[in-house]
């Protein structure tokens, strides 16, 4: 019944819950949801308060209920979930709405780690952790689950997986976007939306880390990628304090009119998040309660995406790198049998450089396991690039395999007319979402006229839609075939390409060096042919960026029709080219150590750190090489053009090198030079300790001894180690409005008792004000700015 009412009218959800178990007595440090079992009046109380205040729906008090946080707790997780559900189901009988019109959501937030390969935690330990909340939620009662602030795709997808493998209830997921639309792993709009809907989700959305005025930007750009209704949650502006208590600066007033003016804009289930109260909601659905939706409407946008990217289908032709693919290519097969890793993660850096919008990825050999070399290749392909990938295999497990850990929507090549071929792919692609490539070919081969091909494209889409795949998530390839064996192949290829575009209003993607195999100067051929394609309709050409000839072409053609305004690549590659000199192609000539820890090439890195070391001295290459390349990948995190997987796979490379150098001076009898303390920790109460990590990786590269004291910390160790190893700059995390007075409590300790010592923040809750207020010298907004705070601490301390 929801699923049909979210197209159909407005729904409320609820708002705050930590703020106000706070207020009724919660402690810092105190995990909130054990107060499901151990002070159930008070949960109780909160969820009838949002009922009475009009909300729809419900979520229950499990944010932070999963098996990693609840491991060493006295509590049993599913005594946790089976409490919280029963307490709202007696808070909605109390309410007078247990009528089938009011809800329960299962409530399920972030584990607070970070997945690999930018972490330690395993894909499907983290699909396991929350396919277990789910089965709990389920048993209990839930009627919707929701997932909700969301800073990885990676996490998002392992738990809506788990939401929609261990239940058929309805699936709302909602992310935590920073005023810039970017998640914190990089993320942007049109990339969530791509991965969620492919995944099926029944809403989507945002929630937490702004106020509605700060929503309304991230609000307008989803409306322009969903099809699906959108969910808004805004935080009650921002946080402040006032004798010793932390508010919200958005009244329930000013909150009702920035949520009338979402509804206007396309929010269609709404509610609040941080210090958002049942007044707040009260108010929003007063003044809301008789507004009509506005359902975004269905796009047909073809998109493929990473988890930093997406790349828009479109008018403009793209290009699919062809160079991760073993045939006719023998280094490449080598790499594959030795698992040389990093010659295929080169031959991806490589292509992006070059110009490719997406990679296709191909690793199929008779003699290796396909389907565990797939899923090696694109998890580490994706730690280095944010390009959109293409899975390339007959394989049905490494097909399923590389769907399911991908990290965002990927495109599929291939699927064929073939009824068996069908019935494989067809289901892995409705249930992972994907944009399948169709080869106009089935049981009778590949038909020699193309009509017949336009057919067999036909014959796919039909079959297709048996499964609720659209057709903006088909590509047809109507197959290059060779003019040296079929001299009408290109026309009927050509033909073929136009009509399926008319016939079908489907994208189109062809293998564009097919044409030429078995003649002399194939260059020549390919290009005049991909020109020739491009201009009949070619969405994407799968070509090798690195030939020249073909890039010639393919700017030119941009340039020419205007794609390319005001021939501004086009001068960009040829400006400075000399008459007869060879064309830039953007490849990289000559690996060099920084090179390699800017692309986050590990044991490239190791190897060129050896080499060095014959040339210049272990400190020198520090400072000539490793910082320099730090700092590079650092601004480019800054200014957006580089994502935190890249930037954390950097900072691997770097510790590669680092234990090659430092190998070196302890043979050599030398000492490194004397590394500056830093304490990192997640204060008391809260588990989440991605940002803390991030800082601690960062911080170590760039010359720092970082004393991890790790997660849930007592102020007065934080303190006591200070004082012990005579630290002069302590960092503090916080992700859960609840742990914030922890934060202040371990502020003032350390302001008593080592008032020398600077003190830095960060995390989700937190913004500059709110950091002074709670008397920290520095707010991070992100990890490269804690990175500089602790280089000026230590230059102004001497």
């Amino acid at each position: 019944m929801i699923r049909e009412r979210i197209y159909k009218e407005l729904l409320f959800l609820d708002g705050g819950m930590g703020t106000l178990l706070q207020e009724k007595g919660l402690n810092p440090g105190e995990l909130p949801e054990t107060w499901n079992l151990k002070n159930k009046e008070a949960v109780i109380s909160i969820h009838r308060q949002y009922y009475e205040a009009g909300s729809d729906i419900v979520l229950t008090n499990t944010f932070g209920a999963n098996a990693l946080k609840f491991r060493d707790s006295e509590y049993r997780l599913q005594d946790i979930i089976q409490a919280a559900v029963e307490n709202a189901k007696e808070a909605r009988t109390l309410a007078g709405v247990d009528d089938g019109r009011h809800y329960i959501g299962l409530d399920m937030g972030p584990t607070g780690k970070l997945l690999k390969p930018m972490g330690y935690l395993g894909f499907e330990e983290a699909y396991e952790a929350f396919a277990e909340v789910v089965r709990c939620g389920v048993k209990a009662g839930a009627d919707l689950i929701h997932i909700e602030t969301m800073s990885d795709t990676y996490e998002t997808k392992a738990a809506v997986l788990a939401a929609k493998e261990e239940s058929d209830l309805p699936v709302f997921a909602t992310l935590i976007f920073d005023e810039k639309g970017k998640l914190l792993t990089g993320g942007d709009v049109p990339s969530v939306v791509a991965l969620l809907e492919g995944l099926g989700v029944d809403a989507l959305g945002i929630n937490c880390g702004l106020g509605p005025k700060q929503m309304m930007p991230i609000l307008c750009e989803m409306r322009r990628w969903a099809s699906v209704p959108i969910i808004v949650k805004p935080n009650a502006g921002l946080p402040k304090q006032k004798d010793g208590h932390t508010y919200y600066d958005v009244t329930p007033e000013e909150f009702a009119d920035c949520m009338e003016k979402m509804v206007e804009e396309g929010a269609c289930i709404i509610g609040g998040c941080c210090g958002t109260t049942p007044e707040h909601i009260r108010m929003m659905t007063n003044v809301c309660r008789e507004k009509a939706i506005h359902v975004p409407e269905k796009k047909t946008d073809t998109i493929v995406s990473s988890y930093g990217q997406a790349a828009v289908l479109g008018d403009m032709p793209l290009i699919i790198g062809e160079r991760i693919n073993p045939t006719g290519k023998k280094r490449f097969k080598q790499a594959l049998k030795e698992k040389d890793i990093d010659y295929i993660l080169k031959e991806g850096i490589r292509q992006q450089e070059q110009g490719a919008h997406i990679l296709d990825v191909n690793v199929g050999l008779p003699d290796i396991d396909e389907p565990a070399m797939m899923e090696e290749v694109i998890t580490e392909l994706q730690g280095i690039t944010s390009l959109p990938l293409q899975i390339d295999t007959v394989d049905a497990k490494a097909m399923e395999r590389a769907m399911r850990i991908y990290n965002g929507k990927p495109m599929v090549n291939s699927v064929s007319g073939k009824q068996e071929s069908m019935d494989m792919v067809f289901p892995l692609v409705k249930k992972y979402g994907g944009v399948v490539i169709g080869l106009a070919l089935d049981e009778g081969g590949i038909p020699e006229t193309a009509e017949g091909r336009v057919e067999i494209a036909g014959k796919i889409i039909k079959e297709a839609e048996k499964y609720g795949i659209e057709r903006k998530d088909i590509i047809i390839d109507v197959l290059t075939m060779t003019i040296s064996s079929e001299p009408e192949g290109a026309r009927i290829v050509l033909e073929a390409l136009e009509k399926v575009r008319r016939r079908y209003g489907v994208k189109t993607v062809l293998g564009v060096s097919n044409i030429s195999f078995g003649l002399p100067y194939r260059p020549a051929v390919n290009s005049t042919f991909y020109a020739l394609a491009m201009q009949k309709g070619l969405t994407a050409g799968i070509i090798n960026p690195g030939s020249e000839e073909m890039m010639k072409v393919y700017r030119s053609y941009l340039a020419l029709m205007n794609f390319d305004k005001n021939c501004e690549a086009y001068i960009r590659a040829y400006a400075d080219q000399e008459e007869k000199g060879k064309e830039k192609t953007g490849a990289k000539e000559e690996m060099t150590l920084g090179y390699a820890i800017q692309k986050g090439l590990k044991e490239e890195a190791g190897h060129l750190a050896k080499a060095c070391l014959g040339e210049a001295e272990p400190l020198d290459i520090i400072n000539q090489h490793l910082i320099p390349a730090l700092d590079y990948v650092g601004k480019g995190f800054e200014k957006g053009t580089i994502f935190l997987p890249q930037l954390l796979m950097s900072a691997d490379a770097a510790k590669e090198a680092f234990a090659v150098i430092k190998e070196a001076l302890e043979e050599s009898g030398r000492q490194e030079e004397k590394k500056e303390k830093v304490i990192l920790a997640t204060v008391k109460g809260d588990i989440h300790d991605i940002g803390k990590n991030i800082v601690k990786v960062l911080l170590e590269n760039y010359g720092f001894d970082v004393i991890d004291l790790g997660k849930d910390v007592d102020p007065k160790r934080i303190v006591e180690t200070a004082i012990k190893e005579q630290v002069c700059l302590v960092g503090l995390s916080a992700l859960m409005t609840t742990t914030v007075v922890s934060m202040e409590e371990t502020i003032r300790l350390l302001r008593e008792e080592k008032p020398d010592c600077k003190v830095m923040v960060g995390g989700a809750v937190l913004n500059e004000e709110y950091a002074d207020m709670i008397g920290a010298d520095f707010y991070g907004k992100d990890a490269m700015q804690s990175v500089y705070y602790a280089q000026r601490v230590l230059k102004e301390q001497g």
